[in-house]
């Protein structure tokens, strides 16, 4: 039981955000949402808690483990607190737009909550907004969902963006390819995913040395390109590389300060993806600020459909944004004509009124932290 000094103390992982903080997280989603509305994709708002069953479906199956679970006392059976959205929009899309012209843009904003948080993100409870693309396996879907990431994120400030894409399915389609046993074929895709060079040496045959080029591919995507066209691949796996370069191409053509790396055999992250994973970080901010990739709508009952988005983390986020901007506050002493307040907002003023007379109207500004007062009918700076 808590003492009474101590009720102010929150659970790990969650905190208040306060003001100014606040705001600026609100108007940064706000700003991403107009990006994405700007390229045609349409907002829906899932709701936070779902049946556990809903949840977990499709892409939401690899949450399982981070999900905080509560009984319905109205049907008495199991909902979950949702950690991620993807899978509600999946869910959308495969339901109530079932009959909507494809392929389907839509976008989302939302909280998400999780059992526990990372090294890398701590936060348990943070704001998650994305897009998904749902009704093509075009290559250009993963270049028009890559760049209004990209677009999204340099228009609210981010600097210094790189790029990781991945190919999640690689390692398994080369052993599948190559008939490697499947004890085998699971020793590679670990040791690639984990980087552990001691273990791939101890893999004999072909598929050890397209283990060891696959790891010395990872990092600058145009070296990778070249590891990956020098292989002898199985075709499966060959078509995947060659999407990856056709992406890879475009957007140095487009996105040209873009930092685009490749890590052929990373998967963790993307357990549900079908096709190219990517992730998105920014040079010297802690934790990814967001991942997408392929994946398929309703692939559980053998009727999918091939979909692509990216979400946005925004505990990441605004790490990666110079700090929130002080508020134009105008001080109103008491007395004031409260006709002459409209115009004042207008111009971009917050008005902070006062409710009693002050002996000193610049001490009761400064105290209250405005920037600014309202005196004799103009607007005064304060140092």
């Amino acid at each position: 039981m808590l003492e009474p000094n101590d009720k102010a103390l929150l659970p790990e992982g969650l905190h208040d955000t306060l003001a100014n903080d606040a705001e600026y997280e609100a108007e940064t989603v706000n700003r991403l949402l107009s990006s994405f509305t700007a390229q045609g994709y349409a907002r829906v708002e899932p709701p936070l808690v779902e049946f556990e069953e809903s949840l977990l479906s499709g892409p939401g199956a690899a949450q399982s483990r981070h999900m905080f679970r509560v009984m319905d006392p109205a049907s008495q059976h199991m909902m979950g607190v949702r950690t991620d959205i993807t899978g509600q929009v999946a869910r959308i899309a495969r339901t109530r737009l079932k009959n909507a012209p494809r392929p389907l843009r839509l976008s989302y904003a939302g909280q998400v909550l999780r059992v526990k948080g990372t090294m890398l993100r701590p936060e348990r409870q943070f704001v998650q907004t994305g897009v998904e693309l749902i009704g093509s396996d075009s290559f250009q879907a993963y270049v028009e969902v890559i760049l209004l990431a990209h677009e999204a994120l340099s228009a609210v400030g981010v600097e210094g963006l790189s790029l990781d894409l991945s190919l999640p399915l690689l390692v398994p389609a080369i052993c599948q390819g190559l008939s490697i046993e499947e004890n085998t074929a699971s020793i590679v895709r670990e040791a690639l995913n984990a980087r552990d060079v001691g273990q791939l040496e101890t893999i004999d045959g072909k598929i050890g040395d397209i283990a060891r080029s696959l790891l010395s591919a990872a990092g600058r995507a145009d070296k990778a390109l070249e590891i990956l066209e020098g292989l002898d691949l199985p075709a499966r796996a060959r078509r995947m590389c060659d999407e990856l370069a056709q992406v890879v191409t475009i957007l140095a053509d487009v996105a040209p300060g873009l930092h685009v790396t490749v890590d052929p055999g990373e998967y963790q992250g993307f357990e549900f993806q079908t096709g190219i994973g990517f992730t998105f970080f920014a040079k010297g901010v802690r934790g990814e600020l967001g991942r997408g990739g392929r994946y398929e709508v309703n692939a559980e009952v053998a009727e999918g459909e091939a979909a692509t988005g990216f979400s946005l983390y925004l505990d990441s986020l605004m790490r990666a944004l110079p700090e929130a901007p002080e508020p134009e506050t105008i001080y109103v002493p008491f007395g004031t004509d409260l006709s002459e307040l409209p115009a004042l907002r207008a111009e971009g003023y917050r008005t902070v009124q006062g409710l009693e007379p002050a002996g000193d109207a610049v001490a009761e500004a400064r105290r209250l932290g405005c920037r600014h007062l309202w005196q004799n009918g103009a607007v005064k700076a304060l140092v």
